[in-house]
């Protein structure tokens, strides 16, 4: 019985099963992949292709795995690999899904702190009453221009520690 989400009404009112569904049985789905039944069981059990099961355990091949059987049997057949070669293949093509999948999660996170950096940045230069001037500004690199007529005097009180001593 179908599930919620599990068909969907295409745009001219037609039913489209979802294709990770498992709704061929396995000799269908042998036929679909043009391979022997026994050769699903085979790879079910080299852990290639993961059947859905029924309640009462039957076997229930979705379209994504008839795609993947296929997938397996041209990568045997015209790529010249053996069953060890194609398991190391899908292996390492489950790695790069899932590393995409962590990829964008990072991007994602990324863009969030930078977001959140902005706004920290704007927020520190809106409780600044004077501008900020950057270091390295004028082309002698001092802070503050030197050509000034008379010069920034800044008074420095200094505390006294220990005895007091007098100048000559």
């Amino acid at each position: 019985m179908a599930k919620k989400g599990d068909i969907e009404r295409g745009r001219r009112g037609s039913t489209r099963i979802d294709s990770g569904r498992g709704v061929f049985m396995i000799s269908v789905a042998a036929e679909l992949a043009d391979m022997h039944p026994q050769t699903l069981r085979m790879y079910e059990a080299r852990g290639l292709i993961t059947p859905k099961r029924s309640p009462k355990q039957t076997r229930l091949y979705s379209q994504n795995d008839v795609d993947r059987l296929r997938r397996i049997q041209r990568m045997t057949n015209e790529e010249g690999l053996n069953l060890a070669g194609v398991e190391a293949v899908l292996q390492m093509e489950d790695q790069v899904a899932r590393m995409r999948v962590e990829l964008e999660r990072m991007r994602k996170r990324t863009r969030e702190l930078e977001r959140e950096m902005n706004e920290e940045v704007e927020r520190v230069r809106r409780s600044f009453r004077a501008e900020l001037v950057p270091y390295g500004a004028y082309e002698s690199g001092d802070l503050v221009p030197t050509d000034q007529a008379r010069p920034i005097k800044i008074p420095v009180k200094r505390r006294r520690t220990g005895p007091a001593r007098h100048r000559p």
